[in-house]
């Protein structure tokens, strides 16, 4: 563990990038061999409108680096935060550190972007996409972005985390949110079991069906134990019959247009009536 520690200490920018771009290249890979749905879209044209919205967050992320490594700098200096509440070793220290960030800083979000009227309206470029796979992972509109990264930034502020584990947390954040968002299909006693204790590609699948209640379920990012605690944990056992996107955003050029996207938020753009909702594996209009 002590090595561990030491190597997200000293981690490098391209070191950060390569683990990010490792994970999306193999879940992208995999994607093609077990996939859950065969999707009948322009898979390259899908990834290129998404990591569109992968580089506007890395953008915000940078803008509020300098605030996060100082307040993480601050609290483990000072040993100010829920961590240094008590003595732990060091493992325990990382798992609690982990737990309470993944908290914060992806659950809580995650469930009040879903609650406010306004913040929904920029999460709902996450929600709009029909075809999730690994790509979706980060389609996250600039606004939200900011959001999530406030609530990184509480995290820190309240755990009072090191910078090594901040950098850990990250990364693990980004594997796992391209992991529990790919296109795959792995033999459904092996997705229950990883299910019990993270977020599993087919319990996050329900999250992203187009009606409620499940859109309104398993909003965990990393671990699962935040939804089995807070009650909005849902388990469905044919995820293939689940229908992406939302049921008003139903054209396909709304959710493939980078300009419509950006807009839905600040209400200057509108679908137009009379779209039809098309199921994950329905070919596009």
């Amino acid at each position: 563990m002590e090595k561990l520690a030491n190597y997200f200490d000293h981690i490098q920018s391209w070191e950060r990038t390569l683990i990010i771009a490792s994970g999306l290249v193999l879940f992208w890979m995999l994607e093609g061999v077990i996939p859950l749905v065969r999707f009948r879209y322009h898979k390259v044209r899908h990834a290129g409108l998404n990591i569109f919205f992968t580089l506007t967050t890395i953008v915000v992320n940078l803008a509020f680096a300098a605030l996060i490594v100082r307040a993480s700098q601050y609290g483990s200096v000072h040993k100010v935060g829920l961590l240094y509440l008590f003595p732990m070793p060091l493992w325990l220290f990382t798992l609690v550190g982990l737990l309470l960030l993944d908290l914060i800083g992806a659950w809580f979000i995650h469930w009040l972007v879903h609650q406010v009227k306004w913040m929904w309206k920029f999460h709902l470029i996450h929600h709009s996409d029909v075809w999730v796979d690994t790509t979706t992972a980060n389609r996250h509109h600039p606004g939200e972005s900011v959001f999530r990264a406030l609530f990184t930034l509480l995290g820190v502020v309240v755990t009072g985390a090191p910078l090594w584990l901040v950098f850990f947390y990250q990364s693990l954040s980004v594997l796992f949110s391209q992991f529990n968002h790919a296109n795959i299909s792995l033999p459904k006693w092996l997705d229950k079991a990883i299910s019990l204790v993270i977020v599993s590609p087919d319990m996050h699948k329900v999250h992203h069906h187009y009606v409620q209640p499940m859109t309104d379920t398993n909003y965990g990012n990393i671990f699962s134990i935040w939804d089995r605690l807070l009650g909005t944990f849902v388990y469905v056992e044919d995820t293939k019959s689940l229908h992406y996107g939302i049921d008003t955003y139903t054209d396909e050029k709304e959710h493939n247009r980078m300009g419509n996207l950006l807009k839905i938020p600040f209400g200057e753009y509108r679908p137009p009536v009379g779209g039809k909702f098309r199921g994950a594996g329905e070919k596009p209009a």
